[in-house]
């Protein structure tokens, strides 16, 4: 899309407004997208982001305001409509069926069919066809939730591509993905761009925001801030814009030396997952991983929580040995884990924010008879919120409720109730707004100032960089390389983590 004003817009969204109990989610905003534009949409979390992509995807339903499509005004009541006018919508949280096969999953409600029955063959052949033609090399037989995480985000995307629409919506796309899968995804926005598509891009990752955008969308409180050629603004300008203040020192500077060895790991293994794995963590270190999605980064660091156990090799603790084969036992040895995916496997998103905080340590306030004691809880719960600076109206909150940075937040507290002494973190940062990052970036240097070993999973490789005194390199499963922080080089550590 060239810098010019005389191209009419494809969509326009005029003073659009939602409420929910409590909260005004979108006040009178407007914005407006063109043809074969790629338009980013950024804001901190609760900004109104996916309120306002979720009432073009007819999910939500407007307060007022108006939709036009072509000139035209449109009332999108569901998501079927919201198809048949062009929009499609790929979410942040997975939308899939696992017991289903990819082509189900595909054309999921647009099946071929013949008096009334699936036509297999041709519901096959034509997934096949659609994934050949972006290069997936996954077989449309194969159930969805045999997939990694980044194989289902990408059949997702493909998927919304499917249904032809005139305007694709990608809310936070890479956040379960690896960096070749984000090269080539937007190798295929691109192409789709070129085609002609709208498309509308949420994502709090400022590099590729600058990378692929045409025009960004700011959006603080609800409210609409600005609209402006990616190239006429710069980073700090857009986070400040986004947060309200500038944030002079997004990775804070750590003056302190880390001390002696904590954790050690030696040969350590898992069937198809990692082989061979010795590293240590000395006290104050923050330790980082890179790797690709499926180099087993992920599944080393829980394995070290016993979730699920290694096979084979060792783990020392102060020089002790010791034995783990469950999350129960890594608690005991002073483990803790902060896993990737917080709402699946660090939160029940059914308890408040108070149940989320003291879950792990519940039998601390036990009485007589194992009578939990609340207002002892309640008091624990809330200095460690207050600590961590968790923004919800009560404990009693639901944690759904919570913007994904507090959720976040919430799940670190809960690990440091434990008060361990080794902390792992996989993503830490995943699906969170630069704001809610920097107060991550604070809290992990604060932890490692005071003495805790961290050993931290990341896809960003300038987070590893911004926090880490040494990464790790991991690639197909093994140790690859092993980079000091005096010789921290994106390029050398990328070619280290490629396949």
């Amino acid at each position: 899309m060239n810098n010019s004003d005389d191209i009419s817009p494809f969509l326009e969204i005029q003073r659009l407004s939602k409420s929910f109990p409590g909260t005004v989610a979108l006040d009178e905003v407007s914005l407006n997208v063109c043809r074969g534009e790629i338009h980013s949409l950024m804001g901190e979390n609760g900004a109104g982001k996916s309120t306002l992509m979720k009432i073009l995807a007819g999910i939500y339903q407007k307060d007022s305001g108006q939709i036009l499509l072509n000139g035209q005004p449109v009332e999108i009541q569901n998501e079927r409509q919201a198809l048949q006018s062009g929009i499609a919508m790929v979410h942040q949280e997975l939308n899939n069926f696992p017991e289903m096969t990819v082509a189900e999953n595909i054309f999921a409600g647009r099946e071929p069919s013949r008096l009334g029955m699936v036509k297999k063959e041709e519901l096959n052949s034509r997934a096949g066809i659609i994934l050949q033609e972006f290069h997936l090399n996954i077989d449309p037989h194969t159930k969805m939730g045999m997939l990694s995480i980044s194989e289902m985000q990408l059949v997702e995307i493909v998927k919304a591509i499917s249904c032809n629409a005139a305007i694709l919506i990608l809310d936070e796309p890479t956040s379960a993905i690896s960096s070749i899968d984000a090269d080539f995804l937007f190798e295929v926005l691109q192409r789709l761009k070129k085609q002609g598509v709208a498309i509308i891009y949420i994502s709090h990752k400022m590099e590729e925001v600058f990378r692929i955008s045409d025009r960004i969308t700011v959006l603080r409180d609800g409210k609409w801030i600005s609209t402006g050629y990616s190239t006429e603004i710069t980073r700090d300008e857009l986070i400040h814009k986004m947060v309200g203040r500038e944030l002079k020192e997004l990775f804070p500077d750590r003056t302190s030396i880390p001390g002696d060895t904590v954790l050690e790991v030696k040969n350590l293994s898992r069937q198809n997952a990692f082989i061979d794995i010795s590293l240590s963590v000395r006290k104050g270190e923050v330790l980082g991983i890179a790797g690709l999605v499926g180099s087993g980064r992920s599944e080393f660091i829980k394995s070290i929580f016993g979730f699920p156990p290694a096979d084979s090799g060792e783990i020392l603790v102060m020089g002790k040995r010791v034995h783990i084969h469950s999350p129960g036992d890594a608690m005991n040895n002073g483990f803790a884990l902060v896993p990737e995916d917080r709402k699946l496997a660090g939160l029940n998103l059914l308890g408040t924010v108070m149940f989320n905080t003291t879950l792990a340590v519940l039998p601390r306030f036990a009485g007589f008879g194992g009578m939990i004691h609340r207002t002892q809880e309640k008091q624990a719960a809330g200095y460690i919120a207050s600590q961590l600076q968790v923004k919800s109206g009560t404990m009693n909150q639901l944690i759904s409720n919570l913007s994904g940075g507090n959720q976040q937040k919430v799940v670190l507290a809960k690990w440091l109730l434990v008060e361990p002494s080794v902390l792992l973190l996989d993503e830490p940062t995943r699906g969170i707004d630069i704001g809610a990052k920097s107060e991550i970036y604070q809290l992990i240097n604060k932890l490692a100032m005071e003495g805790m070993s961290i050993l931290m999973v990341s896809s960003e490789m300038t987070e590893l960089m911004g926090l880490c005194e040494r990464i790790i390199a991991f690639r197909k499963g093994k140790i690859s390389r092993e980079f000091d922080r005096s010789g921290f080089n994106q390029e050398h550590i990328l070619a280290a983590i490629m396949n």
